[in-house]
């Protein structure tokens, strides 16, 4: 199909589009071509998500198996679709590959792994002074990987931050939690999604 530059303006202004922030309409154009049946429940979380667009965040607890995957890549897509792309998630090691091929085969959102590894080697070859400063993909990180590289962190104002699995982040005030108090420390003044089924 050939977009003319009339098509363009169009879509352009149906993303842009001002709806209430309790409306699917907000999300419908993002998701025309995502590849999930939603559920009702995951619209309304999504939908709860962007309510309140001047707090720092919010905690979709659903339980196991509810998706809280779908209700977060719902807001990322919607995050995407209207041009604010410093998007950050962090999850344990063994769910970052899950999170990429559900973005990739549902969404259509590009994303990219980044471990200690990755990053040292394109700061080697590229010259980049921060890896985690991307503009066309949406970073995907470990807990361990985002406690080393906190100062790198601070440096980006991300439009969001989605963390998977967030009760590990729990008993944050306990001295022996560096990796919760790191983290919740880089990311302070980030809009926060925080996925738990506990």
């Amino acid at each position: 199909m050939n977009i003319t530059d009339y098509h363009a303006k169009y879509f352009a202004h149906e993303l842009d589009k001002r709806c209430p922030s309790d409306s699917i309409q907000k999300l419908m154009i993002s998701l025309a071509d995502a590849q999930v049946d939603l559920n009702p429940h995951q619209e309304d979380a999504a939908l709860f998500a962007f309510r309140s667009p001047f707090s720092k965040g919010v905690i979709l607890a659903d339980g196991v198996g509810l998706g809280k995957t779908i209700e977060a890549g719902i807001v990322l897509s919607q995050k995407w679709a209207e041009g604010k792309r410093k998007l950050l998630i962090i999850v344990p090691s063994s769910l970052r590959k899950q999170w990429k091929e559900e973005l990739a085969e549902k969404f259509f959102l590009p994303s990219i792994l980044l471990e200690s590894a990755s990053f040292n080697k394109e700061t080697k070859n590229t010259g980049s002074l921060n890896p985690l400063n991307r503009k066309d993909e949406i970073v995907i990180c470990s807990y361990h990987f985002i406690k080393s590289k906190e100062e790198y962190v601070r440096r980006i104002n991300w439009d969001l931050v989605v963390i998977d699995e967030a009760h590990r982040l729990r008993n944050v005030y306990r001295t022996d939690n560096k990796i919760a108090k790191t983290i919740l420390r880089s990311i302070a003044d980030s809009p926060k999604i925080l996925l738990t089924a506990t």
